[in-house]
């Protein structure tokens, strides 16, 4: 590493930090709101990432991945922050309240989306500032990215949750049961479908969606 590397891998983790703690504290906000004060008891309604690292999560899964990837022009990262704690109990009807809390998530990513595309276009009219504006596009594709991947309907995704919530009781525990395996059939997607067997289908659908994202904000991908 030499010391001009230092900014841009600054430029890079920055993004991504941002996009994950205020994805994990609008979880918690709407979890207060809705009367779970769990959360903001334990501190985790902070913007300090230290509150947020889960050494897993945060250090060790990105850290496997960028090494298994090393030399890819463009690799894919997959990681969360600490789960921010929710009392579901506290909710008038705890499923359809975690499902509304899971929801906060992928919607706080996708609002930085777009406001970041409004900072972007501002920008580029103005005819100024191309260098933020180059650092503004990457936090869209990390946001877009962390708020899609996040719907995937696996347990303890928030997708997952949102799906437990939308689903008959019955039905509901059944799937909520996945959660137990839940990692492991996320990192089976991200891990070993690729690198063993040579299909991506997370990628495939983001390859997809994401140029669309982009359009409907009135920028090229």
């Amino acid at each position: 590493m030499t010391i001009d590397s230092i900014p841009h891998i600054l430029l890079t983790i920055v993004p991504i930090m941002l996009a994950i703690i205020l994805h994990e504290v609008s979880h918690g906000f709407v979890a207060l709101a809705l009367g779970d004060t769990t959360a903001r008891d334990q501190g985790r309604l902070t913007l300090n990432p230290i509150a947020h690292v889960d050494r897993m999560g945060t250090i060790i899964v990105p850290g496997i991945l960028l090494i298994m990837q090393w030399g890819s022009a463009h690799p894919f990262l997959f990681g969360w922050a600490k789960p921010v704690p929710v009392s579901a109990w506290k909710f008038a009807n705890p499923r359809r309240g975690m499902a509304i809390v899971a929801i906060a998530g992928p919607a706080m990513n996708f609002f930085l989306f777009w406001l970041a595309a409004m900072a972007i276009r501002a920008l580029l009219e103005a005819d100024v500032s191309v260098w933020m504006a180059s650092v503004l596009f990457y936090f869209m594709m990390v946001n877009i990215v962390l708020g899609l991947f996040n719907l995937l309907p696996i347990p303890p995704l928030d997708g997952g949750r949102i799906v437990v919530g939308l689903l008959p009781e019955h039905l509901a525990r059944s799937w909520a049961g996945l959660e137990r395996y839940g990692l492991l059939i996320v990192l089976g997607f991200v891990l070993v479908l690729p690198q063993v067997f040579g299909i991506n289908p997370i990628g495939d659908i983001l390859e997809v969606i994401v140029p669309k994202a982009f359009w409907l904000v009135g920028l090229p991908s």
